[in-house]
């Protein structure tokens, strides 16, 4: 595995997750039929969200000295973390970088956990199953739910586990 690490990004990392933000809502343009604003760029209030709210926490994932994806966790103070947003480079993909990223971010807040993906996105669907499994073995579980104002689109599969008693989930990077 490349000389990988993650941590959490702070507002001087803003530029390069706006950047990395807008390859990641490039490849989910696939399979939520969204199209770029009109000056080129997508929604990104979770990326501002992220960056200033209570409850949320931006990671970065750096490849040596080269960005190689990032992560929002949001609900940290409520009931579970969800995973809200996850994001590794193409060129950095089947390297170990996405399930090493996963399980660190997952270890600085234990608890109950949720993770949402689309079914037709075949590559997250193996990946985030072979993480719960990775992280939780056999105890997660998997539902479809509505997309929030989003009738047209097929439900989200959401995976659920809880990482408290899991030991040694993920190491510090």
């Amino acid at each position: 595995m490349p000389d990988v690490s993650i941590r959490p990004a702070g507002v001087t990392d803003l530029p390069v997750v706006e950047r990395l933000w807008l390859m990641f809502r490039h490849d989910m343009s696939e399979f939520d039929a969204l199209l770029p604003q009109v000056d080129g760029t997508f929604r990104s209030d979770r990326l501002h969200l992220a960056f200033s709210e209570a409850g949320w926490a931006p990671y970065l994932f750096m490849s040596g000295d080269r960005p190689a994806g990032f992560a929002f966790v949001r609900g940290l103070t409520g009931p579970a973390c969800v995973l809200n947003s996850f994001f590794v480079v193409r060129g950095a993909r089947r390297t170990g970088i996405g399930l090493r990223a996963v399980q660190e971010v997952v270890a600085r807040h234990p608890g109950p956990w949720e993770i949402a993906f689309q079914d037709a996105n075949a590559g997250a669907v193996r990946f985030w199953r072979r993480v719960a499994t990775a992280i939780a073995g056999e105890a997660w579980t998997e539902e479809r739910r509505p997309v929030p104002g989003r009738s047209e689109l097929p439900p989200d599969v959401w995976i659920s586990f809880d990482s408290t008693d899991v030991a040694d989930v993920g190491s510090s990077g």
